[in-house]
């Protein structure tokens, strides 16, 4: 029988990576883009808005830990790449497996309906429909802006990180009383840049919790490449080991004006940056504690302090959406959608997420090892277990990655990338490999998934 009619909603990271999966097992598939270009996040200057890059952005992770297995990057890459290098090597991977031949550009999907018999009705922009059988959900989770609520009424200017480009986009950044909300990578990087003494602005920094400001290098090396948890040695010991690396690595944020954070350190993101320590140190960034209400151009804080300030940036993440399903078909509260293996919504079994996980400390071969599992999926070689042991495995997995974090929508996706790939690669691909031996490939609408083989 014919392999399944699968659809792709993104052409962004993972969009890319779950075609170039498909095509290895020669499974035909369209990939709807909104955008004229590929890259999604990536894509500085996006006409789409689901680019949150500024121009001065270079990506947190070093080139060690985010290059594809099965694509490296260059050589004379830098460790952290510029935004226009991630671009690039996107745009490189996308010509060296011919993906842009399947991908329909300026083509968004309007709204996606699941059929009574299974398989999926495609609403397009522009007009037009058109079905499949299985349908990759790609969109991305860093476009939807997510605002706090504070009382009271700001007069001046405000943004979220996600519109700001640089000191003159969209507003211009000079000589200005700025409060920038947040304490997270975009945070830290939009205060450094706005602090410098050139600009002649005033900079306040506002966080609600804290954080544990990490360096970008240690002993001369990127951090990360110290990073690597293992599947051996239980998570619980490994995290107090970087908890007693804590005080080296960071040091007391109280030394900063920083308030001290209220939790230990990994059970929330860190905040990596090699030059916001100096700013605060120095005085260009001078930190204050929550919003308590707002009123005209004066905000108060939650320590009784209060000051005035011209421009408020909102750094404060971002919500999880799927404009193409109706609300009450699946949607993402609090950001919080509960996948197995942080791709299958237990029930539907031709609908497949992927990129939906904070995986520390890389993404990128994060998703790639979702596309591997993808393509088997849609080629008849791997086969989901039942519904209740979905369910079971869920809430061990959501224990297991984010049970000892603070309770924050940001992480509610929260994966160990190291060991998530080895749980896909020793136990769960393998396994679902067994079942489709066993059971029979999947089947979609009616439509089999023969087995296929795979080129990769």
């Amino acid at each position: 029988m014919s392999a399944p009619r699968t659809a792709i909603i993104g052409a962004g990271i993972s969009g890319l990576t779950a075609g170039k999966m498909l095509a290895d097992y020669a499974i035909d598939y369209t990939c709807f883009e909104s955008s004229d270009r590929i890259g999604g996040n990536w894509a500085f200057g996006n006409p789409n808005g689901h680019s949150s890059a500024y121009r001065s952005l270079h990506i947190d992770t070093s080139k060690h830990q985010l290059s594809f297995r099965d694509f490296p990057m260059p050589a004379d890459y830098p460790d952290f790449l510029h935004h226009t290098l991630v671009k690039e090597y996107l745009e490189s991977y996308a010509a060296a497996f011919d993906l842009k031949d399947n991908i329909e550009f300026e083509t968004g999907v309007t709204h996606a309906r699941r059929l009574p018999d299974g398989g999926w009705e495609l609403e397009l922009a522009g007009g037009g429909r058109q079905r499949f059988d299985l349908l990759v959900v790609a969109n991305g989770h860093h476009w939807d802006p997510r605002l706090p609520d504070f009382p009271g009424e700001f007069t001046g200017e405000m943004l979220h990180a996600h519109h700001y480009i640089d000191p003159k986009t969209p507003l211009q950044f000079s000589g200005k009383r700025i409060l920038v909300v947040g304490l997270g990578n975009s945070a830290a990087d939009i205060a450094v840049e706005l602090s410098s003494r050139t600009l002649e602005n005033e900079l306040t920094l506002s966080t609600r919790s804290g954080a544990w400001i990490v360096p970008k290098y240690v002993a001369g090396k990127p951090a990360d490449k110290y990073y690597r948890t293992s599947p051996y040695v239980p998570l619980s010991w490994q995290r107090k080991v970087a908890q007693w690396a804590q005080p080296i690595l960071s040091g007391r944020p109280e030394d900063l004006g920083l308030p001290t954070p209220n939790h230990k350190f990994f059970e929330a993101h860190p905040t990596q940056s090699m030059e916001l320590p100096f700013r605060l140190g120095s005085g260009d960034v001078i930190a204050k504690p929550n919003i308590d209400r707002l009123d005209g151009d004066t905000v108060h804080f939650v320590d009784g302090t209060s000051g005035q300030f011209d421009i408020i940036v909102y750094a404060t993440g971002y919500n999880i959406t799927f404009p193409f399903f109706d609300p009450d078909f699946i949607s993402a509260p609090e950001n919080r959608i509960d996948l197995y293996k942080r791709m299958f919504y237990p029930g539907i079994d031709d609908l497949v997420f992927a990129g939906f996980a904070q995986s520390t400390p890389t993404l990128f071969p994060f998703v790639e090892s979702q596309a591997r599992l993808i393509g088997a999926y849609a080629a008849g070689r791997y086969r989901l277990p039942s519904v209740a042991e979905m369910r079971r495995v869920i809430s061990a997995d959501m224990r297991k990655y984010t049970g000892h974090m603070v309770d924050r929508p940001r992480h509610t996706q929260q994966v160990d990338y190291f060991l998530y790939e080895h749980d896909m690669r020793t136990r769960e691909i393998p396994r679902g490999a067994k079942r489709a031996a066993e059971l029979g490939a999947p089947v979609w609408a009616g439509v089999a998934a023969t087995q296929i083989g795979a080129t990769a």
